[in-house]
Parts: C-alpha cells; sequence; structure tokens
C-alpha cells in the first residue's frame, strides 16, 4: 500500500502518541503552518501511519523528498515500508464527552488570494503559527465545518456524506471572499486525517470521530480587505454526546431580543462569527438551567429559526414542519438527511415560516445537527410560559427517525441513499 501521509518538518518522535497526553494553550512548541506541496499529486489510497504495538510505536525508515519550487522546507514522507498495526487508543471509551481529545494528525494546505489550493499534507496535531494581522484573526474571515466519522463492527470506517460538507463549505468561501478547495480536494483530505487517526476513531456503539474541517484567512492584512492568504486545516477528535443530557431530552428557552442572524448577512453559511454571536444569550440561559436558545427571525420576531448550532423540527400528527431555508438559517446536512428520512418513512415534511405560537400544542419537538443527530426537545420556554413534550425521552416520530439515520450512519442497514462513504 503507497504512502502519502507527510509529517512535514518533524523527525518521528516516540513520545507523541500518549493516548493521555493534551496540549496547554501556554505551550511553547507549535506546529509549523506551512505544508508541502508537490508538483503533482497522488491519488488518495489508504496511507500507512504510525502505528502502535501496545504504545510502543513500530521502527521505519524517513526518507526526504526533494526539494522543489517552493517556499516551504523540505517534509520527512513515511516509507512504504512502514508497518501498520490496529492498536485503539487507550482512552475510556464509555466516558467520552463533547469535548477535544487531542490526536495524532492534523492536515494542512494553503493558496494565495486568487489562486488555488494544492496538494496539502499531514502534519503532527499541535498549535498553529499566525500572523497577529491575519484576516481570520482580525476580521473574521473564517468558515468551518463537521462531520464524523464512526467503526463499524467489521473495523472499517464509515463517512457521512462528506460530499455535502464540501459544497457547503465552498457556498460559504463564495460569500466570505475565500478561495475553497475542490469537492474532491475536501473528501480526500477527510479520508487521509481519518485514517491517519484511526486508533482514535471509537469502537461500534462508543461514539465517532468528530472532524473539523477550517477554512481561513491566514496572511497577514491590515485594512479591511480579503486576506493574501488561505489555509486549509482538518483535525479530528473523539466524541460522545454533544448535550450533558445524553439522548435525554433538552429544554430550551425562547430569545426574542438577540438574534442570531438578519437577512442579507452571513447567517446561512457557516462562518465563525456566527457562533459567537450565540454566546451571550447560551451562556445566559445556561445559567438559569436550559440546555440551549431558540431563536426568532429578526424582522417580525414571530417566526422560529434554530437553536444556537442546531435546526429545529416541530411535530403535528403526520406532518413535520421546519424552518425554510431562506438565508438566515444555516442549511444543515443533517437537517437534510433527515427530511429525506421523513419522507422515505411517510410523513409529510413542510419547510415553511412556522409561528412561535404552533410550538404551544405540538406532539414533539427535535433538532438535528451533525454534533446532536437528533436531539429530543423535553419543553420549551416562552415568554415566562414553560411547554413540556412529553414525560419518556424521545418522542416516537424523534425516536423513529434517529434509529434510521444513526443505523444508517453506523452501516447497521443498507445504505439504500447512497451517504456513506466506506474506508478500509
Amino acid at each position: 500500500m503507497q504512502s502519502n501521509a507527510v509529517l512535514a518538518t518533524l523527525q518521528p518522535n516516540y513520545n507523541i502518541l500518549s493516548p493521555s497526553r493534551f496540549y496547554s494553550s501556554s505551550a511553547s512548541a507549535a506546529a509549523t503552518f506551512l505544508p508541502v506541496f508537490y508538483p503533482q499529486r497522488t491519488r488518495f489510497s489508504a496511507p500507512q501511519y504510525l502505528k502502535l504495538d501496545k504504545q510502543v510505536l513500530a521502527s521505519a525508515s524517513v526518507r526526504y523528498v526533494h526539494e522543489v519550487k517552493s517556499p516551504f522546507k523540505n517534509a520527512a514522507v513515511l516509507s512504504d515500508s512502514y508497518s501498520e498495526a490496529s492498536e485503539l487508543a487507550d482512552i475510556e471509551w464509555d466516558n467520552l464527552g463533547f469535548g477535544l481529545l487531542p490526536t495524532d494528525y492534523m492536515y494542512m494546505m494553503k493558496c494565495s488570494q486568487g489562486g488555488n489550493f494544492s496538494k496539502g499534507e499531514l502534519q503532527r496535531f499541535g498549535n498553529i503559527e499566525l500572523n497577529p494581522s491575519a484576516g481570520v484573526l482580525n476580521y473574521g474571515q473564517g468558515l468551518f465545518e463537521g462531520l464524523k466519522a464512526y467503526r463499524k463492527e467489521d473495523g472499517n470506517i464509515l463517512l457521512f456524506r462528506p460530499e455535502e460538507n464540501a459544497l457547503r463549505m465552498r457556498q460559504g468561501a463564495e460569500r466570505m471572499c475565500m478561495p475553497a478547495p475542490t469537492v474532491d480536494q475536501f473528501v480526500e483530505a477527510v479520508k487521509e486525517t481519518v485514517l491517519a487517526n484511526k486508533r482514535w476513531v471509537p469502537p461500534p456503539g462508543k461514539g465517532s470521530l468528530y472532524i473539523r474541517p477550517l477554512l481561513m484567512g491566514s496572511g497577514a492584512v491590515l485594512g479591511l480587505a480579503p486576506a493574501p492568504e488561505y489555509t486549509f486545516l482538518i483535525y479530528v477528535s473523539p466524541v460522545g454526546n454533544y448535550f450533558k443530557e445524553g439522548v435525554a431530552p433538552i429544554n430550551l428557552i425562547v430569545e426574542h431580543e438577540l438574534h442570531r442572524a438578519t437577512p442579507g448577512g452571513t447567517g446561512g453559511v457557516k462562518t465563525i462569527g456566527n457562533y459567537a454571536a450565540v454566546l451571550k444569550a447560551q451562556s445566559a440561559a445556561k445559567a438559569k438551567g436550559y440546555s440551549d436558545v431558540l431563536y426568532l427571525d429578526c424582522v417580525h420576531k414571530k417566526y422560529l429559526e434554530e437553536v444556537s448550532s442546531c435546526n429545529i423540527f416541530v411535530v403535528k400528527g403526520n406532518v413535520i414542519s421546519t424552518p425554510a431555508i431562506k438565508g438566515t438559517i444555516l442549511p444543515g446536512i443533517t437537517r437534510k438527511s433527515i427530511i429525506d428520512v421523513a419522507r422515505s418513512q411517510g410523513f409529510q415534511v413542510e419547510e415553511r415560516f412556522v409561528p412561535v405560537d404552533e410550538l404551544l400544542d405540538a406532539d414533539e419537538v427535535f433538532c438535528t445537527g451533525t454534533a446532536v443527530v437528533v436531539s429530543p426537545v423535553g419543553s420549551i420556554t416562552y415568554k415566562g410560559k414553560r411547554v413540556p413534550y412529553g414525560v419518556d425521552g424521545f418522542g416516537a416520530v424523534a425516536q423513529q427517525l434517529y434509529s434510521v439515520l444513526t443505523r444508517l450512519q453506523m452501516g447497521l442497514i443498507d445504505d439504500k441513499m447512497n451517504w456513506t462513504v466506506e474506508l478500509s
């Protein structure tokens, strides 16, 4: 099996694979922010990567790549003779939460403004270097994505609709005046990163590997303008449930003064500033014992939009309603998938303006998102009035949709939608 995994500017380190290690925010060591570019890209095949035998790094030979006309340094490439094992990281898989657990590798790729992304490479996970005048730091020129990888019973790994994340990043990049990787580049980079961190993919039923692609204006710019250079980066972390309640019902409060997005703004793309804007209301809600905040539109202050990082669905009888995508709501990939699954299960799904008053007599309410998948809502509080939904956790509709989608994501049922990508 040929290897195209690259450890940029690093020699093998026999301590850096300790599964319990965490990176201090004040650590002085920083991984270089500059990947190596090659004149030609090798078609993806599962990369050979550092493997463990009882936490001992297998022996390897390292060869150096010839220098090309590039502003970047030479890189160490793992040789084709590098052996593989299939050890899992030694962590408590039954106690995963939704927090960062540093893994082994991250992926980086760069390009200049007006240019195209070339071949990126894997580097050791660690801190990155940015000029204080970087566009992402000064003007918020950045996007991110989120997707997951699941381990099947046979040990193979499934990705869920990675091309949809690639397309959404490209749409967001156009809105934010940024170049973006092609769909193929994005998907190949995700594959390489997941396989390089394969030992961190949880065992079946124990969680998933959360994959976080970033696109940022990394070049220095003082005046307000698009950055002169851009970095595409992917890192991963094993995760469990997003909400502390797990799959138990969450309790939301409707926010009718602060707003997440405005017409003509960036609410419909996954730009980093959208999430900083919800922290004030979210923090206040959590201080009062709520799980999260449900936002209304900023014009009429009566139509549902979304939760801080999730889409919202309202169930009444056989009809499932969700706010229409009109530029202020993120087009969630889980949202899109749940709509298709619901229709395939015989439900009528309506994408429309949903008045907040419809919450008062709904049969069920649930949220969707990459992190939460499907999360049942136990109650919603609006202007001091609490509306409860059921007493036994998942409502019947949410449970049905959750079961179908998660079984598909984990490879437990046939993928008739052709949504999963299998890595072996």
